[in-house]
């Protein structure tokens, strides 16, 4: 199962990865009881039709995957300060497993993506926000209070501005703000990253906030891996489509002379609307292993 605040994405897989049924329903926020009562009740279903012998949860926010206890539940607010495994025990009788949703797009990519045999890898989330994921030695990296890959809170403009994250200045949706403060749009109005994209090609101002964005970009990526030295670094989100995005990025990083002797090979993630419910396939598949 992958949580949103829009909508919950489930499907049936086999050890194989394979799908079986797949399907969504929209996520009901009005209270903690109604949330964990749809999920209930989707598995509960699931299992009559289906010889069922774990569930996974891909969750956002700061989870503890070996508790299920969700200090902070992204936008699932109802959720937040919740043992979510705990509450979904009490209806379902089936054994949890839950993890963070940017740590299961990461566990995706090693289970069928562009990480297949890779053991060092940081997966990186460009969207609304920055997040991630990170591999080390072939086991994820939780962080002692299971906040690693919180990569969007890195500061990677010295502070020239006051303080502000790779959230504010490098995400997707930092670069749409930007766009429209540019052209003096309202808030309101409709952009999308391919707009921003395609007036970059004619317009020299435009090309110039985009240029600043890959710099930001490519200095997150940078500091990644002087840190961690992965083999790769996966990028993830809506923009990870484009190919230019990766050509630019390189054209920064080269730019940087250490980068030369730390550099990490820059490819997009495989996985994108499936990412969460592969990722925690993946979570029940590692359990399963670690229980022989």
């Amino acid at each position: 199962m992958d949580i949103g605040g829009t909508s919950v994405k489930y499907g049936v897989l086999t050890h194989m990865g394979e799908f079986i049924f797949q399907d969504s329903y929209r996520t009901r926020l009005s209270s903690r009881q109604e949330f964990l009562s749809d999920l209930a009740n989707t598995i509960n279903e699931m299992s009559k039709k289906y010889a069922i012998e774990k569930v996974g949860i891909s969750f956002p926010g700061f989870i503890n995957p070996q508790t299920g206890f969700a200090e902070f539940a992204g936008a699932i607010a109802v959720l937040h300060g919740t043992n979510i495994k705990e509450q979904l025990e009490e209806t379902v009788d089936l054994p949890i497993l839950i993890e963070n949703d940017a740590n299961c797009a990461t566990l995706a990519e090693k289970l069928s993506g562009n990480a297949v045999g890779c053991d060092h890898f940081i997966c990186m989330t460009i969207g609304t926000g920055i997040g991630g994921g990170i591999v080390v030695n072939g086991k994820l990296v939780n962080g002692h209070a299971f906040k690693a890959g919180e990569f969007g809170l890195m500061i990677v403009d010295g502070m020239r501005d006051g303080y502000q994250t790779m959230h504010e200045i490098a995400s997707t949706s930092a670069l749409i703000h930007q766009f429209k403060q540019l052209k003096h749009m309202d808030d309101d109005c409709w952009v999308d990253g391919e707009q921003v994209f395609q007036e970059a090609e004619t317009d020299v101002k435009v090309r110039e906030l985009l240029d600043q964005w890959f710099a930001s970009i490519s200095y997150g990526i940078f500091n990644l891996a002087t840190v961690l030295n992965p083999e790769r670094i996966l990028i993830g989100g809506a923009i990870s489509v484009r190919s230019d995005l990766y050509e630019n990025l390189l054209v920064k990083l080269n730019n940087i002379p250490s980068w030369h002797d730390i550099q990490a090979k820059i490819v997009p993630c495989k996985h994108h609307n499936d990412a969460g419910i592969l990722g925690a396939l993946y979570k029940c598949l590692e359990e399963e292993k670690y229980d022989k």
